[in-house]
């Protein structure tokens, strides 16, 4: 059988025996047609919010308007979005002061480029734009959360006399699933506040898992944030693998979001298929632009493979390793263990930034060996205890020697972030 996986902005093809292949773990979501287009999707979940007025009549008497939107990192169809989302504000209030917040969270800033591919350049050059620096924005505290950790936000969100969010919801491997209340925390948020959130006590916990909300610490930490910076409407979608929405809610933060989680829910969740060898990929372009961001796609194939096996893993991580901490956290110590208990052994208010992405990875390289291909450097690869391979074929051979025996089963998850694999 021959499976084709994204890279960066191509695809890679493999051939794999029939009797050696367990099975190809893809979500329905790429198979489902939506019966409209992508912008009658939007327009439509912003006619019929779920549990709100419309957004025209929550921005009637209100001056200062924020529209929360996601940043580079994030493949939303912002073109689609944001339009009819300022249309709708405009319509209740014409002379809106409207400012479009990207909610980095504590990733780089937003490029002038990046804003124009994500919005085209009409929006950019029309509309007031201010990318969010956890680190150097004005920031506000408004509260504790329920986990003790301080809650600062970017003052432009604490100041709006309304506040809006765009964005879309996809299977997150400990928040559950994007979307919604992220666009507050991690969104805007202090790099404090998001450290505190992201506690190796909260990472460790079982319900801190893709597909799960109930009882997640990390999610009821951002809800209550995005309750107390009053995030009173989102327009949110689902994308297929093409990046397209094939479905869009709006409304209230909460109950519009768990709408969407239930129709993501039922479209991409599979069954593992345990095997020697598993194949994944951050989805390709832009998800794929770093080892950071990677280790999302592994965790997907951390669900299916055998204990000792191996996890090839493709994102061509043109940016390198995506974050200083998580890289030095790897790098410098050989002894994964060590570095484990030392974050476990951690307060829920000393977390050092990157610590939650080495723990989950850590977790990873404890139950299998990951062959990573990539254009990032040899060097940089094995300092994070994983084998580089510049192919696709290089990797197999490489995986087949480390399995040790002759037809090793192959599991195939062409897409990792958009399945939620589950154990059975």
């Amino acid at each position: 059988m021959q499976i084709s996986f994204p890279y960066g902005k191509d695809f890679v093809k493999l051939d794999i025996q029939d009797d050696r292949l367990q099975g190809v773990l893809v979500s329905n979501l790429h198979h489902y047609v939506a019966k409209k287009t992508p912008q009658e999707l939007v327009d439509e979940a912003l006619q019929n919010p779920i549990g709100s007025p419309r957004l025209c009549e929550l921005a009637k008497g209100k001056k200062n308007i924020v529209l929360i939107a996601s940043d580079h990192t994030r493949p939303v169809p912002s073109k689609v979005i944001v339009p009819p989302m300022l249309a709708e504000i405009r319509k209740g209030n014409p002379d809106a002061d409207i400012t479009i917040l990207i909610s980095t969270g504590c990733h780089r800033g937003t490029t002038k480029e990046e804003l124009v591919n994500k919005f085209g350049p009409e929006i950019v050059e029309r509309e007031k734009i201010i990318v969010h620096d956890c680190d150097n924005s004005e920031l506000v505290h408004i509260g504790t959360l329920p986990s003790g950790g301080d809650l600062i936000i970017n003052k432009l969100v604490v100041d709006a006399d309304l506040v809006c969010s765009e964005g879309f919801i996809e299977p997150h491997f400990f928040a559950g699933f994007s979307g919604a209340r992220k666009s507050i925390l991690p969104g805007v948020a202090s790099r404090t506040t998001v450290l505190a959130n992201h506690c190796s006590e909260f990472i460790a916990d079982p319900h801190a898992r893709t597909g799960i909300l109930k009882d997640n610490p990390i999610h009821r930490d951002m809800v209550w944030a995005a309750r107390k910076a009053k995030l009173a409407f989102i327009c949110n979608v689902v994308i297929n693998a093409e990046k397209e929405a094939i479905f869009a809610v709006a409304g209230d933060m909460e109950k519009a979001h768990e709408k969407g989680c239930e129709f993501l829910s039922s479209l991409c969740k599979v069954d593992a298929r345990p095997a020697d060898i598993v194949i994944s990929t951050n989805g390709g372009y832009p998800l794929d632009q770093n080892i950071y961001q990677a280790v999302k796609g592994m965790t997907a194939a951390e669900a299916t493979v055998n204990k000792g096996g191996v996890i090839i893993m493709m994102a061509k991580s043109n940016d390198g390793h995506g974050g200083e901490h998580f890289y030095h956290q790897m790098a410098d110590e050989p002894d994964m263990e060590k570095t484990l208990r030392i974050f476990l052994e951690r307060g829920r208010n000393e977390t050092v930034p990157d610590q939650w992405q080495t723990q989950i990875f850590i977790r990873v390289l404890q139950k299998a060996t990951v062959v990573y291909v990539s254009e990032a450097p040899d060097e940089m690869v094995k300092g994070l205890h994983m084998v580089p391979a510049h192919s696709l074929e290089e990797a197999m051979q490489i995986a087949e020697k480390l399995v040790g025996k002759k037809n090793a089963t192959i599991t195939a998850i062409p897409d990792g972030v958009s399945v939620m694999v589950i154990e059975k």
